[in-house]
């Protein structure tokens, strides 16, 4: 009987919610477990690092990569489950573009440990003590991973294959992921070419939502607690600020159907460089402030004002794309 293909899944820096997605292809979990051996998954069971070391390259057949590249360790697990996979996927908005952990490419390694170590109002920390790599104590050396000062995606440290995004990704794109590969392996179907996006369409947010669309002029902006949205029409022309005209589509457009804006998890549309550069695009299209016979300072004034109802612009228009972005992260006291 021939071995069954190997299965890994990682959990980098990230929440944790894509390896819980898995679980939400229900009972098809049960043919997951027909088809593949779980080679590493320490989510589930008890795997070590040096079970995976333990292995020949290309051991794995499919490693399922979540999470960004925030620390030592992190790049240290990508290069080897890179080198013992077949196939490795970026499973997932975090590993595709860094998602939420790379907004800290707004600021400092320093301000960030100043933050958490020093002036948070419930530590209790009068030393100012911050971690280090290494300390000695009686019993010999502890280490830690060296904390990073840049988040990166996968992709910027390792060889990907193939792109899963979501936050975290719906289950019949996992399902379809999985299904790719077992068609390939047992019935030599061909596969998608290397670095496709999986699961994903080719238009926007903007084109699977339902809800009624007419000609945009916003006077201003407004975070999700100071308005209940109209039904059945468009976020974006009541002032709800939403990313579908700059996201890939393939969800359905879960998030504006119930009310709430598009976040952008699915990463931009194909051919755009930036997703946060195009939304700030679609957004200077539609503001109506002003009129023709106003002087322009006056009028860049006026345009100013409905651009300050926008709160955290960076956070939101780059919310899930900055590490993948044009910008990468921010200069801090001079350095990238």
């Amino acid at each position: 009987m021939a071995e069954k293909p190997k299965l890994a899944m990682y959990w980098s820096s990230s929440c944790g919610g894509c390896e819980i997605s898995v679980l939400n292809i229900h009972e098809k979990i049960l043919a997951v477990d027909e088809v593949f051996d779980i080679a590493f998954f320490p989510c589930i069971a008890d795997f070590k690092k040096k079970d995976v070391e333990a292995y020949p390259d290309e051991h794995i057949t499919l490693c399922l990569w979540n999470g960004a590249i925030r620390n030592e360790e992190n790049e240290e697990m990508a290069h080897l489950l890179r080198q013992k996979s077949q196939f490795m996927v970026a499973f997932g908005s975090c590993a595709y573009e860094g998602c939420i952990p790379a907004l800290a490419n707004l600021t400092s390694k320093e301000a960030i440990y100043n933050t958490v170590y020093r002036n948070n109002p419930t530590l209790d920390n009068p030393e100012g003590i911050i971690p280090l790599t290494s300390v000695q104590v009686a019993e010999g050396e502890l280490t830690i991973p060296a904390f990073y000062h840049t988040v990166k995606s996968l992709d910027q440290v390792v060889d990907v294959d193939y792109y899963l995004p979501g936050c975290p990704p719906e289950p019949e794109q996992i399902w379809a992921v999985l299904q790719i590969i077992v068609s390939a392996l047992l019935e030599g179907t061909p596969l998608p070419p290397k670095g496709s996006i999986v699961g994903v369409s080719d238009v926007a947010v903007c084109e699977e939502c339902d809800l009624k669309k007419s000609e945009k002029v916003i006077s201003r902006f407004y975070r999700p607690y100071e308005i209940i949205p109209e039904a059945g029409v468009c976020l974006l022309e009541q002032g709800i600020v939403c990313m579908g005209p700059a996201t890939r589509g393939g969800c359905g457009a879960l998030c504006p159907t119930v009310g709430m804006g598009c976040r952008g998890c699915y990463g931009p549309m194909p051919g755009v460089e930036d997703q946060g550069a195009k939304m700030l695009s679609a957004i200077a299209s539609v503001i109506g402030a002003g009129h023709e016979s106003m002087e322009e300072s006056q009028l860049e004034e006026e345009i100013q004002a409905v651009v300050d109802t926008i709160a955290d612009p960076a956070g939101t228009f780059y919310r899930f794309s900055m590490a993948n972005s044009l910008l990468k992260r921010a200069k801090v006291n001079g350095s990238n």
